[in-house]
């Protein structure tokens, strides 16, 4: 069986931490834990678990942080978590049979990372990350912000995910770190575009979004899911601008790369929504259904093959006049998240009108 340490980088993380650490204590061998600065009880709760404790001084970069804190590992293997990360108790099973089964031809492990949940608890947002590595190969982390580790050899990809539980609200800190290496005339890589590009959008930034994915798509070694998830991205910009028939034209690219996808699909039936073309966007909503979730390592969007495809069917069929199979949708959509609040409220608001029609 292989020795596992755990390296972790916090601040300010008492709410989350020992969550996290409850999750994996009885299966790592050591815990190092890097703290960059907590003014809270962060270093206490560490403390409470057995952690070795290191400080590193903030510089506006991730990798540095975790590649200080690899530096102090002294196990087989080493297991990277953030503080908000959570193992379920079944997770933690598959995480103590590897450990127990894995051989040292192995150089990393890949886990499912299940990024966002809805009110019923189903998983919305999932992708693939590496999250153990052999120790002896010096693994190092790459990229200020959105780091990543760089690896090598015989990868492993595991069923184990990791739940990521966030608790801190959304800042503008990355944003603000990729904009003062930009100032300093930092050389961006296509990855970095990328990310910058994705801060952009999320701070409604659309047109200078548009800017770096473009930028981003003209650079080397562009990896095709980021590809895809670009010409989605660019799409909902030109959306957000109210200019549809470039959203819609980008949009389409989209399937230029892949079979269709049902997150694809589902941002061409909003569009077709958008200006109002319900007929056009029905069918859409439709192929939606008809394709399963599938893990190809980038961003998988569950909810578009699942619930997200029935409510706006139910949609487009109330605005078709077809009421009974907009009924027919919405009842499929609360099966599956049983508690969304729009899909309860568009439910009562279409048994009533059905009821008195």
């Amino acid at each position: 069986m292989i020795s596992l340490s755990l390296c972790m980088i916090v601040k300010n993380e008492e709410k989350t931490l020992s969550r996290c650490l409850d999750s994996v204590k009885n299966i790592v061998d050591e815990i190092i834990i890097v703290d960059t600065g907590s003014s809270d009880q962060s270093i206490e709760i560490a403390k409470h678990y057995g952690s070795k404790i290191y400080h590193f001084q903030w510089v506006d970069d991730f990798s540095a942080a975790r590649n200080f804190a690899f530096s102090h590992a002294q196990k087989d293997y080493i297991l990277t978590m953030d503080a908000d990360d959570v193992f379920s108790e079944a997770d933690s099973k598959k995480l103590q049979e590897l450990k127990q089964t894995i051989t040292p031809t192995i150089d990393a492990v890949t886990m499912k990372y299940l990024a966002g949940f809805d009110e019923s608890g189903n998983v919305l947002v999932s992708l693939r990350q590496v999250r153990m590595v052999r120790r002896e190969n010096q693994c190092k982390w790459q990229g200020a912000v959105h780091e990543y580790l760089e690896v090598q050899g015989n990868m492993l990809h595991s069923d184990i995910a990791v739940k990521h539980k966030r608790m801190h609200k959304n800042s503008d800190r990355n944003l603000r770190i990729y904009e003062q290496r930009l100032h300093n005339g930092v050389h961006f890589s296509s990855r970095d575009l990328y990310y910058y590009a994705n801060e952009l959008y999320d701070h409604q930034q659309y047109k200078r979004a548009i800017q770096f994915y473009q930028k981003f798509l003209q650079s080397d070694k562009c990896w095709i899911e980021d590809v895809i998830q670009t010409h989605g991205r660019i799409a909902e910009c030109y959306a957000a601008l109210g200019k549809m028939d470039n959203a819609i034209h980008s949009a389409l690219n989209t399937l230029k790369f892949a079979p269709p996808r049902a997150d694809s699909c589902c941002r061409l039936g909003f569009f077709f929504l958008q200006i109002n073309r319900p007929e056009v966007a029905v069918h859409w909503f439709q192929f939606a259904t008809q394709l399963p979730a599938i893990d190809t390592g980038g961003i998988t969007n569950h909810a578009c093959s699942t619930w997200i495809p029935h409510l706006e069917l139910s949609v487009c069929y109330s605005h078709l006049g077809e009421y009974q199979k907009a009924l027919e949708h919405i009842e499929i959509a609360r099966t599956i998240c049983p508690q969304h609040e729009i899909i309860l409220k568009n439910k009562a608001i279409l048994e009533n009108f059905v009821k008195n029609n």
